[in-house]
């Protein structure tokens, strides 16, 4: 029977694994639907629109994912539409599905993937590719668009890496860009009118429509040539009523999408273990190497009257004790002093913390550091890679990413000095910008020739090093009044299509932690 439970099948797996608690579902604030929640039309067709929404990785990962979160209640406060969460599967859940032939499910209602009529991902980065195909493949479902028939729920992604869909266009039937809020309830009408007709021509009618609207990218409706070194040298419509260009879809007013509302509360240990709210969407800096503050443009903030609402319902919904201020670089926002000095009044007293999750030294202020700390609680900052880069000559400015580092470190050191907050550092990669011969200028300039030609350290190293020595040994210095927390081991993910974090693990007090490149605070 389509939309039957299947824990029944999973649940005497659950002993045999390691963390068993993230296949079980059940979180605060999250919801199950009745199956046809949307009801029968006079001729019995099938009313109620139905996704199954994934972040491609593990449950740790994917579910304080903020963009899975607001689709998931987006679509669950619609009467005829029902969304349920998936995440991809560690390796010894996966080989004992595999073994008792039990289906990718979802983690709210257990259901099968494969009975639902949309199967969303949502990719931030392109590591995800590989854990959308074992999905695909543990659902049942063929790996090929092609091979796809009207039994098989519609693949749609999204996210960042859905910008370029080419990489992955064999094995899904539509990509939407830009922000989802809009796009996937425009989707649902379209599917429900589909239905509702009686599901006419089947699957490829139902594509053809979604791409006729211009905001849904269907590779089976293009055709895309190449030239001889790999590059794309021509995407056109293959058939007449296809648009040339399909456009990003953009919220303006983010006022008027107050979500998530009831933020998910996981019963297992997350990577991010906070209530959040995204203060703006877009970036002033337009840093040429930068694909997240290229793609969110324009920039659009959320008043300050905005945020502490939703703030403040998220704190009753949830529980939580720290609150994020999301954004690519959150100190930007343009009225970010009086949203913390706001904050920090209302909740003064309440052991209620506040931390910026992504910002820039440059606009970073002491200021802020103090509002960010005044309950009591140690902020988490994460410093963006351009902002503690080693240039003392300014070189880097090139590619608009502000001033000197000298200043930067300058500011860290003072932020630094108490001991209050945990600090992230983004490291940089070097090669990326800047042309090849000013990158073979600057690795002269920074060699340390008393030393016999072996190449400094990064500009933070000397500073980190001292940080540790402080917390190692009370007496060297003023951290010693805070006490040392141990660091907690955190696992290998490193597998084809096992799950992987782009996030850093947390780290002891006034201690710096890299975290990967490609990686976002947000």
């Amino acid at each position: 029977m389509s939309g039957q439970s299947r824990f029944a099948d999973l649940e005497p797996l659950l002993e045999r694994v390691s963390k068993p608690i993230q296949y079980v579902g059940g979180e605060l604030n999250s919801t199950v639907k009745d199956w046809d929640c949307g009801g029968r039309g006079p001729g019995g067709e099938d009313l109620t629109t139905r996704w199954c929404l994934m972040y491609p990785d593990a449950y740790e990962v994917g579910v304080p994912n903020q963009g899975v979160m607001i689709l998931y209640e987006v679509l669950n406060e619609r009467d005829d539409a029902l969304a349920e969460r998936t995440y991809a599967v560690w390796p010894d859940m996966e080989a004992l599905m595999r073994e008792h032939e039990v289906p990718q499910l979802s983690v709210d209602g257990h259901r099968a993937v494969r009975d639902f009529d949309v199967f969303g991902l949502s990719f931030s980065t392109e590591l995800g590719y590989t854990n959308m195909l074992t999905a695909l493949d543990l659902a049942g479902i063929p790996l090929h668009a092609a091979d796809r028939t009207d039994d098989d729920p519609i693949v749609l992604i999204g996210g960042h890496a859905s910008f370029n869909p080419e990489p992955v266009a064999d094995f899904i039937d539509a990509a939407i860009v830009g922000d989802g809020e809009e796009a996937v309830l425009a989707a649902t009408d379209i599917i429900g009118a589909w239905k509702a007709q009686g599901s006419p021509g089947g699957r490829t009618e139902l594509l053809r429509r979604l791409a006729e609207t211009g905001g849904v990218y269907v590779p089976a409706f293009y055709d895309v040539s190449y030239l001889p070194d790999g590059r794309i040298q021509r995407v056109a419509p293959a058939e007449s009523g296809i648009p040339w260009r399909v456009a990003k879809h953009t919220v303006m007013d983010l006022d008027e999408w107050p979500y998530p509302k009831k933020p998910l509360v996981p019963l297992a240990e997350s990577v991010h273990e906070r209530m959040s709210v995204e203060i703006f969407r877009g970036c002033t800096r337009g840093c040429r190497f930068c694909q997240a503050g290229m793609i969110t443009r324009p920039v659009r903030e959320r008043s300050i009257t905005g945020i502490g609402e939703m703030v403040e319902a998220g704190l009753q919904a949830t529980g939580f004790e720290e609150v994020g201020l999301l954004s690519l670089s959150s100190a930007d926002h343009s009225e970010i002093a009086e949203v913390t000095k706001g904050l920090a009044d209302r909740y003064e007293g309440t052991n209620t913390g506040l931390s910026l999750p992504s910002t820039r030294v440059d606009a970073f202020n002491i200021d802020l550091a103090n509002e960010l700390t005044r309950n009591g609680r140690r902020s988490g900052l994460t410093f963006a890679p351009e902002g503690v880069r080693a240039d003392p000559q300014g070189h880097q400015q090139d590619g608009h990413r502000g001033r000197p580092h000298q200043d930067r470190l300058r500011r860290l050191r003072r932020r630094l000095a108490p001991g209050e907050a945990v600090l992230h550092v983004r490291p940089a990669d070097g090669d990326r910008r800047g042309r090849p011969a000013d990158r073979r200028g600057r690795q002269a300039r920074h060699r340390d020739r008393s030393s016999g030609g072996r190449a400094q350290r990064h500009p933070l190293h000397r500073l980190h090093r001292r940080l540790r020595a402080q917390a190692a040994h009370p007496s060297s210095g003023p951290a010693s009044s805070r006490p040392r927390r141990p660091t907690p081991a955190w696992p290998s993910c490193a597998r084809r299509s096992a799950p992987t974090s782009a996030t850093g693990a947390p780290s002891a007090s006034a201690t710096t932690t890299a975290s990967p490149a490609s990686s976002r605070a947000c």
